[in-house]
């Protein structure tokens, strides 16, 4: 399939699931979708909940908190403890602590971030027990939190804005355990590997080569990993390897799993505040970014790296053979080629999934950079499950702020006045992103310890650092390879960027949805600001763009721009 064929394919896909889904989940969100009562009745009588009792966004807030620190412990126990637990066929020892502290607080935020091996250091019962399941939950905590916003736009005068364990529950009986068992059956019939049968040991004894393949619960994982946007692979290779990723159609299925249910929530927000054109402008707002930074990416990579023209290698060959460009093959699987795998790289960035098919490390400066700052405008295009859309209602809020002072109006968002306390809330929850990547990379570039941990020197070498803080502090996960994250330093404060990228915006996003929740509605006027029409999309759009530029341009220029102009143009 060409790369436009691939393009317009996944647009009718996920137009199919924006409506659909989308709708879907607006109805279990509802409570009129119960075809799994007699699973979901009996877990609320496990953990003493009444369904029907709902919560302030305090009590909202504090479960959830408990609920997450509960998942850390438990998670951070397994990893220390797995040596002496059962499915363990490869008998690898106690994860260390500082590594099992950083990898329980990567998949508890769902951020998936891997200063490890998944093969050579997690047992089965781990990769199943601890990382998958926070796969789910993680991921059904995201949708929740985004959830309770909505409901704090719909509801008015109202104290409460749901239950979190409700909306846990049904998010991941109702949303991601049959999404994730159906594409688990296509993963597998594609050829990715679902065993509990160990490793297999292959000798070549004309050659005297001998070799250890690792197996395991691979294709169960791998599309939970994608649909939760977690991504966090089984080994180390990620989606390149051809146990996790196998065929082109696993590949395409991948792009489409990570992307379905951030899309498809404009719809189920449009649909529970009464308008669907409200979503569909949030939509438009998160299609333009993408469709830009994809166009960035795959351009960049469709040429020759700089680096490697500079050593004298050239492609010529390749179009006098007639096979035409092939771009910037370093680091690619050939399966997948130079403008699929940036295809791959920006929804993996765009969105807080993090997995790569490929290695970003070895992306040309300029594709690196749009996989860098896709992140920085705080993963909005369209972001990941439920964080996407609470994070771009939290640009709307201060765009329509900003409407309201250019006309001299108190300013409106569906009804609801936006005044003093939500736009202090929206700014706080904008703000708290970069704030802490930009400290924390200071930090870094600062101390010993953390030049250390780069392997690669100059502009490149601090892009490695700019992009580990920006990776965990959006909940991402992906890397720039070139950084040995696994020291003492880099597990420590990683996982400060990983609990304030998190936390930090979630409290406010629930503090924001109480405080809405309690407003009364007022009824538009003619002097109302439109928030479903095309002028509202162009601020919108404006806002999240200067934002990210105001805040990370300075440091943008000493990473990727400088690499790139360092060899004498853009493209």
């Amino acid at each position: 399939m060409t790369f436009a064929l691939t393009i317009v394919a996944l647009v009718a896909v996920l137009a199919i699931s924006w409506r659909f889904l989308g709708s879907y989940m607006a109805a279990v969100f509802e409570g009129r979708v119960k075809w799994l009562a007699r699973v979901e009745r009996p877990l609320y009588r496990v953990i003493g909940v009444d369904p029907e009792n709902e919560q302030s966004w305090q009590r909202y807030g504090s479960s959830l908190v408990i609920f997450s620190g509960l998942a850390l412990l438990i998670t951070y126990g397994i990893f220390r403890l797995q040596g002496s637990l059962p499915f363990n066929p490869q008998h690898l020892g106690a994860v260390g602590p500082a590594l099992a502290w950083n990898t329980a607080v990567s998949f508890v935020t769902n951020t998936n971030w891997q200063a490890y091996s998944g093969e050579t250091t997690m047992s089965y019962l781990s990769q199943m027990g601890a990382l998958a399941v926070q796969n789910f939950v993680s991921a059904a905590v995201g949708i929740a939190v985004a959830v309770a916003l909505i409901r704090g736009f719909s509801r008015h005068g109202s104290k409460t804005i749901g239950n979190f364990w409700v909306d846990l529950v049904r998010a991941t009986i109702y949303i991601l355990l049959p999404i994730a068992f159906v594409a688990a059956i296509v993963f597998i019939a594609q050829g990715g590997v679902e065993t509990l049968a160990g490793t297999v040991n292959v000798s070549d004894v004309l050659n005297g080569v001998h070799q250890t393949i690792p197996r395991g619960p691979i294709a169960s994982q791998e599309v939970i990993k994608q649909l939760g946007t977690n991504g966090g692979g089984y080994f180390n290779a990620n989606g390149a390897d051809p146990f996790e990723n196998p065929t082109g159609l696993t590949n395409f299925l991948s792009i489409v799993l990570i992307l379905c249910v951030p899309v498809s929530l404009t719809y189920t927000f449009g649909k529970m505040v009464g308008s669907v054109r409200q979503g569909a402008a949030l939509l438009a707002v998160m299609a333009i970014l993408f469709g830009g930074w994809l166009g960035i990416a795959s351009v960049a990579e469709h040429q020759t790296s700089p680096a490697v023209a500079a050593a004298g290698i050239s492609q010529s060959s390749a179009s006098a053979a007639g096979v035409g460009v092939i771009g910037n093959m370093e680091g690619k699987e050939v399966r997948f080629g130079d403008t699929s795998s940036a295809l791959y790289a920006i929804t993996s960035t765009q969105t807080s999934t993090g997995s790569v098919d490929s290695a970003e490390d070895s992306f040309t400066p300029m594709g690196g950079f749009a996989a860098l700052t896709g992140m920085m405008l705080g993963e909005v295009s369209p972001g990941g499950v439920g964080t996407g859309l609470y994070s771009i209602l939290l640009f709307a809020i201060v765009t329509v702020f900003i409407g309201g002072l250019m006309v001299g109006r108190t300013p409106e968002y569906l009804g609801k006045k936006i005044q003093a306390r939500e736009v202090k809330l929206a700014a706080l929850g904008v703000l708290v992103m970069p704030v802490t990547v930009l400290i924390l990379t200071a930090v870094a570039v600062s101390v010993h310890a953390g030049q250390v941990g780069t392997f690669n020197g100059g502009p490149h070498g601090f892009s490695e650092i700019l992009y580990d803080f920006t990776s965990v502090t959006n909940n991402n996960g992906s890397a720039y390879a070139g950084i040995g994250a696994n020291t003492p330093f880099y597990n420590v404060i990683n996982t400060v960027g990983l609990l304030l990228g998190r936390f930090a915006i979630i409290v406010p996003v629930l503090a924001l949805a109480g405080s809405l929740a309690a407003k009364r509605k007022v009824a538009a006027s003619a002097g109302t600001f439109r928030t479903d029409a095309p002028m509202f999309v162009g601020l919108l759009l404006g806002v999240v763009l200067i934002v990210g530029a105001l805040t990370f341009f300075p440091a943008v220029s000493l990473g990727p721009i400088v690499e790139q102009l360092s060899h004498g143009r853009f493209w």
